[in-house]
């Protein structure tokens, strides 16, 4: 297995910790369940530029990446609702996005036509990456929680967008001619 494989598995590894440091009650715990999320989605950067720069781009890593990226942003969002910093309904609507096309996907692949990452579908993963980021220090108290409503609003549309440029190109898909 690649490093990049690796790395991907390491961030797929860091959902429960991350959702415990949230769950545990201990002084500072958001904060180092913040931390420790920042650390695993930045392997999802470095994971893409060593496969990449070495070639070692594998189905594994094509399948685990956006799983990985997704369980993650989605597991911490969840925890952000307890700490009361992520509004019930914005982490709902995303959750919903995500089940949408990942179904969306999979009636693809039925059709044999693999539907890839696509560039809005990128931007909304950051988007919502660096909401729980925010979310996840309002909830240390390092700043508002009006800050992180804000960014789980932004990251809300660009889900949405995102979610509504794939729904775009679905007939072409479903009827097997790709995105």
């Amino acid at each position: 297995m690649a490093l990049a494989d690796q790395l991907t598995v390491l961030r797929v590894a860091a959902v429960p910790a991350v959702v415990l440091l949230y769950a545990w009650d201990f002084e500072n715990h958001a904060y180092w369940a913040t931390t420790l999320f920042v650390v695993a989605m930045a392997t999802d950067q470095i994971d893409g530029w060593l496969a990449r720069r070495q070639g070692t781009s594998s189905p594994l890593g094509k399948l685990l990446d956006p799983v990985a990226d997704k369980v993650l942003v989605l597991a911490a969002l969840v925890m952000l609702i307890g700490e009361g910093v992520a509004p019930a309904w914005m982490v709902a609507l995303i959750v919903v996005r995500e089940i949408l096309i990942s179904g969306l996907r999979l009636a693809a692949i039925e059709r044999g036509v693999v539907l890839g990452a696509r560039d809005l579908g990128r931007l909304k993963t950051w988007a919502q990456a660096l909401a729980a980021a925010i979310a996840g220090y309002a909830a240390a108290g390092a700043w508002s929680d009006d800050v992180a409503w804000w960014a789980l609003l932004l990251a809300l549309v660009a889900t949405w967008v995102s979610g509504l440029d794939y729904a775009r190109v679905a007939p072409r898909v479903l009827r097997g001619e790709g995105a």
